[in-house]
């Protein structure tokens, strides 16, 4: 599973991939902190599967996700966001999965393990 993680929150990041690259069969191929750079990762790394934060700096996130779905690796896609109220915009924008930043580990584990599932 190759997974690329964008936040601008550098503790978040680093939190994320650490915990994340403990996974079995989980390479990190790529990090990012605004909208572009995530959008230029994703064409180049080409991930199964993106996490990033609702609140990227830079362009909207919905028309970024859009641009991501029509690539022709289609990655799944794991929204992180601080307020349920943003749950189903994210959704509707392509999400594959929601979590809030403060969930504990085994739930945004079990999240990842969930759309991973689901990228087989």
């Amino acid at each position: 599973m190759r997974l690329l993680l964008a936040t601008a929150q550098t503790d978040l990041r680093l939190s994320l991939e650490l915990l994340l690259s403990e996974q079995p069969g989980v390479e990190i191929v790529g990090t990012a902190s605004e909208s572009d750079g995530l959008l230029a990762l994703t064409r180049t790394c080409r991930p199964d599967m993106i996490m990033t934060d609702w609140n990227l700096p830079g362009r909207p996130l919905p028309n970024i996700l859009s641009e991501a779905a029509n690539l022709p690796t289609h990655p799944k896609i794991i929204i992180l966001t601080t307020l349920n109220s943003y749950n189903q915009a994210a959704l509707d924008a392509g999400a594959d999965a929601v979590v809030l930043k403060g969930a504990s580990p085994d739930l945004l584990l079990a999240t990842f393990e969930r759309v991973r599932g689901k990228a087989a």
